[in-house]
């Protein structure tokens, strides 16, 4: 009888132990998903509002570069020989 509760003990321990260990997994996955989807969009909430304001305080630190880069799109728009605008097209 004794060796009976001792079986019936441990298929009862294991049983609850899979269950618990099932709900763990559940519960841990949609707390996951459900914690990476928010941080998502606290994240791209964020993003939203820090990224104009770094950027506006970068533009002094910027405004050499952009000036070489337009100096060079300039140059090169100027080096490119004049197109010639397409004969008309008869109807």
């Amino acid at each position: 009888m004794l060796k009976l509760g001792v079986v019936l003990a441990a298929v009862i321990g294991v049983f609850w132990l899979l269950t618990g260990g099932l709900f763990k997994l559940m519960f841990g996955f949609a707390g996951a998903v459900f914690g990476g989807l928010v941080g998502l969009f606290v994240a791209g909430m964020l993003a939203l509002f820090v990224v104009p304001i770094v950027l506006l305080a970068l533009l002094p630190l910027m405004v050499p570069a952009l000036c070489v880069a337009a100096l060079v799109w300039v140059i090169v728009r100027a080096a490119q020989p004049a197109e010639h605008p397409a004969a008309p097209v008869a109807h």
